[in-house]
């Protein structure tokens, strides 16, 4: 039985993620698989960020959060949830930002400095990072995170992948999203 330091689990990014790595299995294998359909997805990013902005704007729950003043965006504001639409400034700018996250995970080494992005993730979306006033409950988040896995999932098996690659590919993204899950729900536990 090998044993694990559960409080360097809290005080430790890279543990955390190395022990999570281990604990579902994201190894190299899965990092080569996620990076070699690069070619095939990275041609696909805009209509996955355009899947997932319908969704989190056809509900209220989601699209208020696009209200407010979004960390780092300085121009025209929408006075209510109604008016946003996919072309809105304001969504365009979080689209940006959604698009950049997928080409992350697509091109970038898991190293330390992947840990920290991953973790930025999370916190960026609570009052500890970006705009204090936007805190996006957890729910929200979880749901988020599973629409765009689905979203993701759809989009691979479209791919015309050979099935092993298809499977390799799936299950890579599949234990990533929990690993990005739990670099999520640790702000929302602790504070993070």
């Amino acid at each position: 039985m090998k044993s694990i330091d559960e409080a360097r689990l809290e005080e430790d990014l890279v543990y955390r993620f190395e022990y999570l790595c281990e604990f579902i299995g994201f190894g190299p294998e899965d990092q080569r698989a996620i990076q070699s359909c690069a070619p095939y997805l990275g041609p696909q990013i805009g209509a996955l960020v355009e899947a997932t902005y319908t969704k989190l704007l056809s509900y209220d729950a989601t699209a208020r959060h696009f209200v407010a003043r979004q960390h780092g965006y300085t121009g025209p504001l929408p006075t209510t949830a109604v008016e946003l639409t996919q072309s809105h400034p304001q969504v365009q700018f979080r689209k940006e930002h959604l698009s950049k996250y997928f080409l992350q995970l697509l091109g970038r080494n898991y190293d330390a400095k992947m840990v920290q992005y991953l973790d930025m993730v999370g916190k960026i979306h609570t009052p500890h990072a970006g705009n204090a006033a936007i805190q996006i409950p957890l729910v929200q988040m979880n749901a988020l995170l599973g629409q765009m896995a689905d979203v993701l999932t759809e989009c691979i098996t479209q791919l015309g992948l050979d099935t092993a690659t298809m499977i390799a590919t799936l299950r890579a993204f599949q234990k990533l999203f929990w690993i990005q899950n739990d670099f999520v729900s640790r702000h929302y536990m602790h504070g993070g």
